[in-house]
């Protein structure tokens, strides 16, 4: 069986309005008489004249009006590296030939490991991450290369 040989369902034809006067909806064509709807379109929105609902809806005003719209670091758990090559260095780059983290998000908003799971080989940890993952990894027998740079100026600030 294929497309072309399917029975046709469909039961009812489109209404062709402004026809004349053999198609039977002669003079308003089926829109009934008067009033806006016969005349014009009419928005979804428009409520008879009440207020919309979305000037009903109260104003957020202030800093935290767009949290939803931030986007924090892609969150990956030490239990997903075990996929990843012993003493291998774990930046973004590897993880996204490994298919852990998509390619676009991961260059967009970084990268963050957490200690979820338990990792069996050593690793080259090059993310910023967790207290709890980088035990674990150093518990591995791997090491965690932290940049100190960002630490010492919250120090000195």
């Amino acid at each position: 069986m294929s497309l072309n040989s399917l029975p046709k369902i469909k039961k009812h034809s489109k209404k062709r309005l402004g026809q004349g006067h053999g198609s039977g909806r002669v003079k308003t064509a089926g829109r009934g008489t008067k009033g806006q709807k016969a005349r014009n379109k009419v928005s979804l929105s428009f409520e008879g004249g009440a207020l919309p609902l979305i000037k009903r809806l109260p104003m957020r005003r202030g800093k935290g009006r767009n949290k939803n719209l931030r986007h924090g670091p892609l969150i990956v758990n030490v239990k997903y590296l075990n996929t990843l090559n012993e003493n291998q260095v774990v930046d973004v780059e590897s993880l996204i030939k490994k298919g852990i983290v998509k390619a676009g998000d991961a260059r967009e908003f970084g990268v963050k490991i957490l200690g979820d799971g338990e990792i069996k080989q050593a690793l080259i940890i090059k993310l910023p991450i967790s207290i709890s993952a980088a035990k674990k990894i150093e518990k591995a027998g791997g090491h965690v290369e932290r940049d100190m740079s960002n630490r010492i100026e919250s120090v000195i600030k």
